[in-house]
């Protein structure tokens, strides 16, 4: 009988011993979840780089941070990186939205370094303490935003020249500084830039800018290699100079960085300057002073110009200005419509053939001549708005044109709330000439425009007009005077 009184006994005090056991089980949980949430609180911490070298230009500086705590709401979480001199406070910050799920940015070398410079006034070889942010914010608003702020000291190197020239007797511009002939700087290697022209006989050596002191940064020949380069500061050291014996086309590759300079004599055509004369173009019969074709430099055989033909006639003087019985590029028959392609290189004045442009087929033309199979092309100049304030949208290679009237284009119709710019092209983007705003957003009442060829710039060029209110306009564009009137 006491064995079945101690089990009547027992079985009542697991009847509450039971649920006191899961209770603390349950309590733990919640205790460790919230120590795990704890555990997780944002923070920060970037690359461990002191010194930027101008060889890490293309590397990368890392800023990374840990996951922020959404306290158990399962809210979404976006971050937002701030760099800025320490003791702004983070008055002055560049700001990068990185978003979701994202917990580390990169920044490569080079762009931090010009930063540091440029936006923080940092001095070249001279350490600069800065800060780095990242912000949390939750989808979820009973969440708070949570924040973590590290410091970070680091010694900015020069940053490289963003243009070089190329002066000398040698050059077409010759030991005139403030003429000096600007090289292209590559778009893949900032450190590296190309002249692609004429070189005659004589030196030459690279200024850093077309101011006319002498006392400026050059690079001059190294005595000890013709393939490398000295960096002489402020004109300082020995002006030695890299020399041309045989007039030619050259291609000369320089590097800022390694100091290296490679030149090579490239097979070319047999002019490179093109003029336009005639009293149907824009040179009239100056021989003198006649209107010049641009050379391609991708492929120095191919010259273009855009202009307006009138009635009249036209050829192309080539060789030396001022000779009217020099070296030129005529038609294969006097008098040839603009239809045909053919065209002859020929001296003197005994063949005088021209072409010739009828009233009816007056108005503006892009022109484009082939040095190397004598060939050439008329193409009307179309010009079109594109944008989702205009009827067209953006819908490239579907445009309405505007109306044309020579080199006058205009149109009258309906603008929405919206953004716009005008193309010379139909086709594929970046296929062609934009006209675009100078300033982005632009209001309509400020008609100065600039032109944006084959998208040359990237985005940082693609500005376009803002309409704010819908509403009818009549927008009239002139070509010739580059003028543009928005009413």
């Amino acid at each position: 009988m006491k064995t079945k009184s101690n089990i009547k006994n027992w079985s009542k005090k697991l009847f509450w011993i039971v649920p006191l056991i899961f209770l603390g089980i349950f309590a733990c949980r919640e205790e460790l979840a919230s120590e795990e949430f704890e555990i997780s609180e944002l923070s920060v911490k970037t690359s461990e780089i002191n010194e930027l070298l101008p060889a890490m230009y293309n590397s990368k500086f890392n800023f990374s941070w840990t996951p922020a705590n959404n306290q158990g709401t399962s809210s979404a979480i976006s971050y937002k990186l701030e760099i800025d001199k320490k003791e702004n406070n983070f008055s002055n910050p560049q700001t990068y939205e990185i978003g979701k799920n994202i917990y580390s940015y990169d920044i490569l070398i080079g762009d931090l370094n010009t930063l540091l410079i440029y936006t923080y006034g940092a001095t070249p070889d001279t350490d600069i303490t800065m800060q780095a942010r990242v912000t949390a914010t939750f989808a979820n608003s009973s969440v708070k935003s949570q924040s973590s702020a590290v410091d970070f000291t680091l010694k900015p190197y020069k940053p490289f020249t963003n243009t070089l020239y190329i002066v000398g007797d040698a050059t077409p511009n010759g030991w005139d500084i403030t003429q000096a002939t600007a090289l292209t700087k590559s778009t893949s290697n900032p450190a590296e830039f190309v002249y692609y022209g004429q070189l005659k006989s004589g030196n030459f050596k690279f200024a850093t800018s077309q101011e006319s002191c002498w006392c400026q940064d050059f690079y001059t020949r190294d005595s000890n290699d013709e393939t490398k380069m000295v960096y002489s500061v402020g004109g300082s050291g020995t002006d030695l100079q890299w020399t041309i014996d045989n007039p030619s086309l050259y291609k000369v590759t320089v590097n800022v960085l390694t100091l290296s300079i490679k030149i090579e004599k490239m097979d070319g055509p047999q002019f490179n300057d093109v003029w336009i004369v005639g009293d149907a173009s824009p040179s009239g019969w100056d021989v003198d002073n006649p209107v010049a074709l641009k050379q391609d430099q991708s492929n120095p055989f191919i010259f273009t110009l855009e202009c307006s033909l009138k009635e009249g006639n036209f050829k192309f003087l080539t060789g030396t200005k001022g000779e009217w019985c020099g070296e030129w590029y005529r038609p294969l028959v006097d008098n040839q419509d603009l239809v045909a392609t053919g065209m002859a290189q020929n001296s003197g004045c005994t063949v005088d053939n021209r072409w010739k442009v009828s009233a009816a087929a007056s108005g503006r033309y892009l022109i484009t001549i082939n040095t190397a199979n004598n060939t050439i092309k008329f193409e009307p100049v179309n010009v079109y708005m594109i944008g989702d304030a205009t009827p067209n949208g953006w819908n490239m290679g579907t445009l309405a044109p505007m109306q044309k009237n020579g080199s006058v284009y205009t149109w009258t119709g309906n603008l929405t709330a919206g953004s716009f710019k005008f193309a010379k092209f139909n086709t594929n983007w970046c296929d062609g000439t934009e006209l675009v705003a100078v300033t982005q957003d632009q209001s309509i009442s400020n008609t100065s425009f600039q032109e944006r060829i084959k998208c040359a710039g990237g985005d940082a060029t693609d500005l376009k007009w803002k309409v704010n209110s819908a509403g009818n306009h009549t927008i009239t564009l002139n070509l010739d005077t580059n003028t543009l009137n928005i009413q």
